[in-house]
């Protein structure tokens, strides 16, 4: 909204933004001021316009978040002077924005575990969140059953419901599977396929996953799980907040990982096949 009348075009127009920026620039650093400049975003995200904001200035941050949910999220795109990973998390509440210091707690349901749900580890940015993935499973009668999922990515809850019934003898095909994070956060990484697969087994078998279990690995088609990136940070996470417990790569294949969920240790073998694969 800011413009000047020595240059032509009106506020908003990339010349302007270009001119009244630079000015801007320039004062800051003659009197030594931080100049906060605050900038619409695109559809995308993206900053609006030829991004000339962002090429112009030192430090680029996004205050986003779900118009649903109370928590919003500022991440650094761009920082000449630091990091650009780091994430601050802020809640709206009837004062105001208030910082939340430890917002693990607010991706967690509260009460004894029940089937179909699984904790799985997250990353935003350098900060480790526990989030909850809540699955549930109706007998279908359609010859195309619904999948429906919120807060987590619709195509990889598709590969892994395809790897639990033919690598894990988990038939998925005939019944409609909703798959939900609590607190309205997104988990859309791949670290979530394993969170999903023990939470959609365990809504189908009707069995549910220990209090102290936590979950991250990424599935490939093969059943094999893989390892995610920072793994030690989110085990030192979820070991601070009480899971005793972390199903990962160690677990090497989803039976592996679907029986250490149930506290049941998978039978030694020395070489599996189709009919060798446990019910559960």
């Amino acid at each position: 909204t800011v413009a000047s009348a020595e240059f032509d075009g009106a506020a908003g127009m990339p010349g302007q933004v270009r001119a009244v920026a630079s000015t801007l620039i320039r004062v800051a650093k003659d009197r030594g001021l931080p100049v906060i400049l605050v900038g619409h975003v695109t559809k995308d995200g993206n900053v609006a316009g030829p991004r000339v904001l962002e090429h112009l200035v030192d430090v680029v941050c996004h205050f986003e978040g779900d118009r649903q949910t109370a928590l919003r999220f500022v991440r650094a795109l761009k920082n000449r002077f630091g990091p650009t990973d780091e994430v601050g998390c802020f809640e709206m509440t009837g004062d105001g924005i208030r910082e939340v210091p430890d917002p693990s707690s607010m991706f967690l349901s509260q009460g004894d575990p029940v089937a179909g749900t699984c904790v799985g580890i997250s990353m935003e940015g350098k900060r480790a969140l526990p989030v909850e993935v809540q699955a549930l499973t109706v007998t279908s009668g359609a010859p195309n059953p619904r999948r429906i999922v919120q807060g987590v990515d619709s195509a990889r809850v598709a590969m892994v419901l395809a790897v639990l019934e033919r690598r894990a003898k988990i038939t998925t095909s005939n019944v409609d599977v909703y798959v939900s994070t609590v607190g309205g956060v997104r988990f859309t990484e791949p670290a979530a396929d394993l969170a999903i697969a023990i939470a959609v087994a365990g809504a189908i078998r009707d069995w549910s996953v220990p209090h102290d279990v936590a979950v991250a690995g990424e599935l490939s088609l093969a059943g094999e799980v893989r390892p995610v990136t920072q793994a030690p940070q989110r085990r030192s996470e979820a070991k601070r907040l009480g899971y005793t417990r972390v199903i990962d790569e160690r677990a090497s294949t989803v039976t592996d990982a679907l029986a250490a969920a149930r506290d049941r240790a998978p039978k030694q073998r020395t070489r599996r096949t189709d009919d060798d694969i446990p019910e559960f």
